[in-house]
């Protein structure tokens, strides 16, 4: 599913067949998701983020659900938990935050290592030694907000004229060579130091689409990958 349709991208200036805008379309995602730092479709993920004190966990995207939690252990990864050991809590509830709460003060009898005589839970943890944990879930929006798909749009036009300099450009620059439809096709051979900035960004690269995603700026520091 794509942040925005065809015909808004179109509307918004963006040229070329369906296939085309398509491309610029996913471009454009692709960059929203680097300068905000989240996923605005469903989306499985598995995130891996630090314990905090009292055993609070904070995910860096917007939860939906989470199917397990495990601590992240060397060399291998933890079992995983019984659901009884922790509780979600999701950004989608109006003044709560996207963590998993660890139940330091529970216990479970029926869990070896987790009984109320064996320190409970944070008996548990504190022997397993677990920094961070991996949560694997369902992350994300259930449906693209409004902004984002407006700015998804702005964004593929702003990098389709990006990439397509115009004749005062190649005129300016010997080194552009451009077809007839002003694409640059020209190949340099660069050898230099690569100076793009890494994920995530500090802008999209238009200010007025930055404007646009601004509520939706997620400033966590946690690992994220794909299941």
């Amino acid at each position: 599913m794509a942040y925005c349709s065809i015909e808004a991208a179109k509307n918004a200036g963006v040229t070329g067949t369906d296939a085309e805008v398509t491309a610029w379309i996913t471009a454009a995602q692709e960059a929203i998701e680097r300068y905000t730092q989240q996923v605005f479709e469903p989306t499985d993920l598995v995130v891996v983020a630090d314990v905090g004190a009292d055993g609070l966990v904070i995910l860096p995207r917007r939860v939906r659900s989470v199917t397990s939690v495990m601590p992240v252990l060397e060399p291998d990864d933890g079992t995983s938990l019984p659901a009884s050991s922790y509780r979600v809590t999701s950004s989608r509830v109006l003044g709560q935050v996207d963590a998993v709460h660890l139940a330091w003060g529970g216990y479970d009898d029926l869990v070896v290592g987790a009984e109320s005589y064996n320190g409970g839970w944070l008996g548990l943890w504190e022997r397993w030694g677990a920094e961070q944990v991996k949560v694997v879930g369902s992350f994300g929006y259930d449906t693209v907000p409004l902004l984002v798909g407006q700015a998804c749009a702005l964004l593929a036009a702003h990098l389709q004229a990006q990439a397509q300099p115009s004749d005062a450009d190649a005129a300016a620059d010997p080194g552009l060579q451009v077809d007839d439809e002003g694409n640059n096709v020209a190949i340099e051979d660069d050898d230099g130091p690569d100076d793009a900035p890494s994920s995530p960004t500090s802008s999209t690269g238009s200010t007025q689409v930055d404007a646009l995603l601004t509520g939706y700026l997620n400033h966590g520091h946690s690992l994220l990958g794909g299941v």
